[in-house]
């Protein structure tokens, strides 16, 4: 009777919170937020990489609030050829700043570059105890930046691999995986267990793929507090975007953990900037790119894009040929010049931080559409939405908010938001424009403790349709 009663609460009310997507996360004022941003690189395959405060701006109006920090092990760890580098840690601290400054969140992942070597069969073996040497170089981190707000979070391990080891993919995960998991989470949360662990499943051999993921499912629970299921994705079959996403969110009703994509979106090949149509043409990037933002945004998920650097640098080990993760094509390490066939998309608008509970939303590419269902509370702050409206409105945009409330702005005017239609309860000075950052900055929901539904779509017009 009980289980029946909670499911007619949620038909006849979709104020509750039954219907709010699953994924989101909560900031220190208990707004729901979306994790976008890029991983920032200290370094490529030609030397270290440096950001300023200019970088960190370029990030802001592409929509990012959130930026994941590549570690290099040995640049931390006394693994053969590894030692702590006082000076990348105050690099470390600079970066944290930049996005500190910025309003931009840090979250921390260990590669296990930088050392001699890393077999990850002997790491899994621990036979030297390469499990302490590990958490050591974390310890650094997490005592350095314990009481920092800026930090958010750590992803503890990036793409483990099983390599030549004789075990099963459900095996490693079982017996080694989630009980270093259980170790390093247990570790850290005696430094500050506020700080979330973002943690990933195992990276499986080239040609290993398990219904067309090259990720390992896990299949037992981590069972601990504060965690992020933070799996990657970068799919190029279109029609296997959702049946992968759709796997990850299996997986994460059973860790009981949200999903915060850590990386994403296929690599570029060097001949995709000259080469708009075919297998390998713009047009077929901005398809791919576009279908996978579309089921992020529909299952509410964050998500973190490789990388934010030029073309510095190319891999080679796709069969197209020469490829990289760069989202800017000029040759120096921090770029500026976009690739616009990806970064559209990539800064696409949505509900950056929100005071209520976003029940659901999604950016129609097509119309430049953004439509949210929110429930406000206006206990909890201010609200911020992505608009980016330097790329996806310069002929303006209108804000529509139920049936009553419409408010627009003409970039040829630059005067701010104007009030077109209104109820007697909105102060339109509670509405903020900020064209620096790109966003629209609610002060307080002219309506509180109910669902609004809030449409921004281009032009200044559009609404007397």
């Amino acid at each position: 009777m009980k289980t029946k009663l909670i499911i007619l609460i949620c038909f006849l009310s979709t104020m509750t919170l039954c219907s709010q997507i699953s994924h989101g996360l909560r900031d220190q004022q208990d707004r729901h937020i979306i994790p976008r941003g890029f991983v920032i690189n200290t370094n490529d395959h030609k030397g270290e990489v440096f950001f300023d405060n200019d970088d960190y701006a370029r990030m802001v109006r592409m929509g990012a609030n959130t930026q994941v920090i590549r570690l290099e092990l040995g640049k931390l760890s006394t693994f053969p050829g590894g030692k702590l580098e006082p000076n990348y840690l105050k690099k470390l601290d600079t970066l944290v700043d930049l996005g500190r400054h910025h309003g931009i969140k840090t979250v921390f992942k260990m590669t296990v570059y930088g050392v001699d070597k890393f077999v990850w069969e002997e790491f899994w073996k621990n036979k030297k105890g390469e499990y302490s040497t590990y958490i050591e170089a974390w310890e650094v981190i997490w005592n350095r930046f314990s009481d920092d707000d800026a930090v958010f979070g750590y992803d503890v391990v990036n793409e483990p691999r099983r390599l030549t080891m004789n075990i099963s993919y459900d095996d490693l995960t079982r017996k080694y995986l989630v009980p270093l998991y259980q170790k390093i989470i247990d570790q850290s949360h005696k430094i500050n267990p506020i700080k979330k662990i973002l943690f990933q499943s195992v990276f499986m051999n080239k040609g290993e793929k398990i219904d067309n993921n090259q990720y390992s499912e896990i299949k037992v629970p981590i069972n601990k507090e504060n965690i992020i299921f933070a799996p990657h994705i970068y799919q190029n079959n279109i029609d296997l975007i959702k049946r992968n996403m759709d796997r990850f969110d299996k997986e994460s009703k059973m860790l009981k953990a949200p999903i915060v994509i850590g990386e994403w979106g296929f690599p570029t090949f060097a001949t995709t900037d000259t080469l708009v149509g075919g297998n390998l043409g713009q047009l077929k990037y901005r398809e791919l790119y576009i279908r996978t933002a579309e089921v992020f945004d529909r299952m509410g998920v964050g998500a973190i894009k490789a990388w934010f650097l030029g073309n510095r640098s190319m891999q080679h080990f796709l069969p197209g040929g020469p490829s990289t993760w760069s989202i800017f094509s000029d040759s120096i390490a921090a770029g500026t010049v976009e690739r616009k066939y990806i970064t559209d998309v990539i800064a696409r608008p949505f509900p950056q931080t929100i005071a209520g509970d976003i029940q659901s939303f999604f950016f129609n590419h097509a119309t430049r559409t953004l439509e949210m269902s929110i429930k406000t509370d206006n206990r909890k702050g201010a609200s911020k939405i992505f608009v980016g409206a330097n790329r996806h409105y310069p002929d303006g945009f209108s804000i529509l908010i139920d049936s009553d409330i419409v408010m627009f702005y003409d970039p040829l005017k630059n005067v701010g938001l104007e009030t077109y239609k209104s109820t007697k309860k909105l102060e339109s000075s509670n509405f903020i424009w900020d064209a620096n950052t790109q966003k629209l900055v609610i002060l307080k929901w002219p309506k509180d403790n109910v669902v609004m539904n809030i449409k921004i779509v281009p032009g200044i017009r559009n609404f007397d349709k």
